[in-house]
């Protein structure tokens, strides 16, 4: 059996607003195996984006808690959160988010140079990585030079090499156009089968929802459904 890497127990979330309570998440539990392809759906102010957050320690519940990787990211504070989030969680943008002075190799290895991993290792990853993304032969570019496309390769491959426990991807597509985000999810989907790597997708897209191996509705703070798929 997969190991449960996310774990969502009883989660609410309420903001306040000059007075006023807004319930964002409303006693939310979630389990996310080792291995999944998942897509966390529903309208505008359902709770995906504030979900998505509590998950990755950018913001906490106001009960309840998150343990990631078994560990309870929803407490850690200061130096420990942001370590166990470099050492944990790979993050996908709409926005891509490089770092448009450093080259597509340089935005890839970040994350590797800030873990200490020796040179040597960081080459070896980059060169394999753009390979699986499509950007062979790319690495000395800078951000402005490629596609939309081939930045947000970039940022998925930036978000898998250093191996993290779980990938999120808060609207990946957003900002492609269908046939570039549909080549771009099913990379995502072939990396997902080949190596086994974690994904959790904050989305309105149709094309996530119906590549995903399991779809969870949310509705006004909770979970309306749950389909796992094959």
């Amino acid at each position: 059996m997969p190991d449960e890497i996310l774990k969502i127990q009883n989660v609410s979330k309420i903001y306040s607003t000059d007075g006023i309570e807004v319930h964002a998440l409303r006693s939310l539990s979630l389990s996310i195996e080792e291995g999944e392809f998942t897509a966390i759906a529903g309208p505008s102010g359902s709770g995906k984006t504030t979900l998505l957050n509590i998950i990755s320690g950018l913001d906490t519940p106001t009960s309840g808690q998150a343990l990631l990787a078994g560990k309870p990211i929803s407490t850690m504070k200061g130096s420990e959160l942001s370590d166990f989030r470099r050492d944990h969680i790979g993050f996908i943008f709409q926005a891509y988010n490089l770092i448009p002075v450093l080259t597509v190799k340089e935005n890839i290895e970040y994350i590797m140079l800030l873990q200490g991993i020796q040179e040597k290792e960081r080459y070896s990853r980059v060169a394999s990585i753009l390979k699986k993304v499509g950007l062979d032969g790319m690495e000395n570019r800078q951000p402005k030079q490629l596609s939309g496309g081939q930045q947000q390769r970039v940022a998925v491959a930036r978000a898998m090499v250093s191996n993290p426990s779980i990938i999120l991807a808060d609207e990946p597509t957003a900002n492609l156009d269908s046939n570039t985000g549909a080549s771009l999810l099913d990379i995502m989907r072939d990396l997902n089968k080949s190596v086994g790597m974690t994904f959790v997708f904050s989305t309105h897209d149709t094309m996530i929802m119906e590549r995903a191996s399991r779809l969870v509705l949310l509705r006004d703070g909770e979970i309306v459904t749950d389909e796992r798929r094959q």
